[in-house]
């Protein structure tokens, strides 16, 4: 046995958190949340299976299954067991998924098609005949009721972290100069539910400067080298760790909690990276993460278009009778032109021209230069709240984005897109930094990231940040959750000026 050996064995190993002090109130709220889910589950799957049997059977409900000698109320409730426990097997409860993202809902949707596809190869290997319609049916009505019980519950999960409820207490690991900037991250993000308690960086930087605020917002911080005791002390049920950690310390720390009920969490060294784009690849003793590279052509950009095209012509049609009554009022209301227009840069630094139903008074542009210094100071874009630049009707269209809705001409002539970054003037665009200008790679948007993450109440710093999140991480899937997520942001309209 080598000397290094034999000194390694010699060293001491970190002690674990005592797992039966690890039985948290932290996890009180996941407890009762999958209980819930569970019982949700439970009662739409078979609410579904009751109501396909009785639609598809009616009086003939306890019919028996062709090739079997079972009827089909005992298969319904085979099927019904099988669909919640995979339900459960495929993670779609687990504590890291469930109310934020959309992960959850692909993981109801995969074990949905799980569930059937086990059922469908059963019935082929054994020769039961189950009933086309009762099978082709269940499944769409099935998962659309989880899918509906998922958000339900969600809405639930989001009122009570709204009143400080159902979080975990989380504690941050990392340099000083690092920790706080995931501590704004997570606060900002309550509804993916860890709750910074506390911040523990190395001994020698636990007075540095940068952690000062923290401690004002009342998160204190503690060194590294006594986190194990302050895990019991507040409570703890999370710890984020953040790039930069030696890895001997790293090693130490998921020592410290093994056997606990305490999360281990690494922060990526990744900016704005979403997850569809990262794999995991395990080669021997090393683990390299992949990041697939952003792309703006092929056929998911051609689907993109498509989807353009085909929303923004339906938006036009059944929206008509509104914008005939919007260009009516803004008419009567002091006789001016019913659509502002301006030249704004879109995609690869072309400019065109944007439609807008006009919100200001005609002399708007003269009255600019007057207003200019009481905009945002940080921010090279001219947003005022209050501004007196605006008419009547207009504080209206403002405050309910409609005066957004002749944009939908300039997404069918593909100028623009449903989905983007916020369409700038050139002289805006000239204040960008150099890394903001990738948000011309693709089409400025009516609405994005932006729009349902506090409009004009964003800074200038958030603002290029979240417009460069979205050109890096574009989807399909992601368009339709912005746009879902818009339509409850312009109903509360929250930060609209």
């Amino acid at each position: 046995m080598s000397a290094m050996t034999r000194a390694s064995l010699a060293a001491p190993v970190p002690a674990a958190v005592d797992p039966k002090q690890t039985t948290r109130a932290a996890l009180t709220w996941y407890a009762r949340y999958d209980l819930m889910l569970g019982a949700s589950d439970a009662v739409l799957i078979t609410l579904a299976v009751l109501a396909v049997s009785v639609w598809r059977f009616g009086e003939q409900l306890w019919l028996p299954v062709v090739g079997s000698e079972l009827d089909y109320p005992l298969v319904s409730f085979i099927i019904a067991l099988l669909w919640w426990v995979v339900l459960d097997a495929r993670g779609s409860r687990d504590r890291g998924v469930v109310g934020h993202g959309l992960d959850e809902y692909r993981r109801v949707m995969n074990a949905s098609l799980y569930t059937f596809s086990a059922v469908a190869i059963t019935s082929y290997l054994f020769h039961v005949d189950l009933s086309r319609a009762y099978f082709l049916v269940l499944l769409p009505v099935g998962t659309a009721l989880l899918l509906l019980g998922r958000w339900t519950c969600r809405q639930v999960l989001h009122r009570r972290r709204a009143i400080g409820g159902a979080f975990t207490p989380t504690i941050v690991v990392g340099a000083a100069s690092e920790v706080p900037g995931v501590v704004r991250d997570l606060t900002r993000n309550r509804n993916a539910g860890y709750k910074p308690v506390a911040v523990a960086v190395p001994t020698a930087e636990v007075d540095a400067e940068e952690l000062k605020n923290l401690e004002l917002a009342g998160v204190p911080t503690i060194a590294i080298s006594r986190l194990k005791s302050h895990l019991d002390e507040h409570r703890a049920g999370a710890v984020v760790v953040v790039p930069g950690l030696p890895r001997h310390k790293v090693r130490n720390l998921a020592w410290q909690l093994e056997n606990s009920s305490v999360e281990l969490m690494f922060l990526p060294s990744l900016v704005d990276v979403a997850g569809p784009r990262i794999t995991v690849t395990q080669m021997q003793d090393v683990c390299l993460t992949r990041v697939a590279l952003p792309r703006f052509t092929g056929w998911n950009y051609a689907l993109k278009r498509l989807f353009d095209l085909a929303f923004s012509s339906l938006a036009l049609l059944l929206l008509a009778p509104v914008l005939a009554v919007i260009a009516v009022l803004i008419k009567r209301e002091d006789g001016g032109p019913i659509l502002f227009r301006q030249t704004r840069v879109g995609l690869g630094g072309e400019e065109f021209v944007i439609h807008k139903f006009r919100s200001m008074h005609m002399d708007a542009e003269a009255r600019l230069a007057a207003l200019r210094d009481k905009s945002n100071a940080d921010s090279p874009l001219f947003k005022l709240n209050a501004d007196a630049r605006m008419t009547q009707i207009g504080r209206v269209l403002r405050k309910y984005s409609l005066d957004e809705l002749p944009q939908f001409w300039t997404v069918l002539k593909g100028q623009m897109s449903v989905v983007g970054p916020r369409p700038h003037l050139a002289s805006e665009l000239a204040q960008y930094p150099d890394e903001g200008l990738r948000r011309l790679l693709i089409k400025p948007g009516i609405t994005g990231l932006w729009q349902v993450s506090g409009r004009s109440d964003l800074s200038f710093a958030d603002a290029v940040r979240l417009d460069l999140r979205y050109v890096e991480n574009w989807s399909l899937t992601g368009d339709l959750t912005i746009i879902l997520r818009t339509i409850r942001t312009v109903l509360k309209s929250s930060g609209a000026y």
